[in-house]
């Protein structure tokens, strides 16, 4: 116990008997490896949810919706009354795979027919290369991603994907 309180007491004297010219020099390496990283909030997700459903609704379908934080975290995953249960994993991919690429899933669907190299992603086992999964910009960085699933068609289930952005506060897709 004594020897604890000893070490502690000269760990404590060397933290703060360090000089400011010191910490700073702490602060400007520890730039060098930590830095912030913007990422959707589950207050976003939910928005975005409440849209996509109301977007859904005006075509008269009812989908699956996965929503993604920048890190590819599930933030929120919603079954629409009766949509298939295959079509929330697909949903999921969709989101991961839009997030991981950077890209729309219906381009890179329209993309795989055009080039080799689109279609080998489709061997990756997690990426699904069917329309509905959207990236989350915001300020010029991916802050999450969308997907939907069982909107009917691949052109509904972008489209209702894309109805979802808050472009007046920034949150766009590409």
């Amino acid at each position: 116990m004594r020897s604890i309180c000893i070490l502690l007491l000269i760990t404590s004297t060397k933290l703060f008997g360090q000089s400011v010219t010191e910490t700073k020099r702490a602060q400007i390496v520890a730039s060098n490896y930590v830095k912030p990283i913007e990422s959707l909030t589950l207050e976003g997700a939910f928005e975005l949810t409440k849209r996509i459903t109301k977007s859904a609704s005006s075509l008269n379908k009812k989908v699956s919706i996965a929503i993604l934080d920048s890190s590819g975290n599930i933030l929120l995953i919603a079954r629409g009354d009766g949509v298939g249960p295959h079509n929330t994993e697909a949903a999921r991919r969709k989101a991961y795979t839009a997030l991981s690429t950077k890209t729309s899933t219906l381009l890179l669907l329209r993309n795989a027919d055009a080039s080799i190299d689109s279609k080998n992603l489709n061997t990756l086992p997690e990426l699904l290369l069917l329309s509905g999964g959207v990236p989350i910009w915001y300020h010029g960085n991916i802050i999450g991603s969308v997907g939907v699933a069982g909107g009917g068609s691949p052109e509904n289930d972008d489209l209702i994907a894309r109805a979802a952005f808050i472009e007046e506060i920034g949150i766009i897709t590409k």
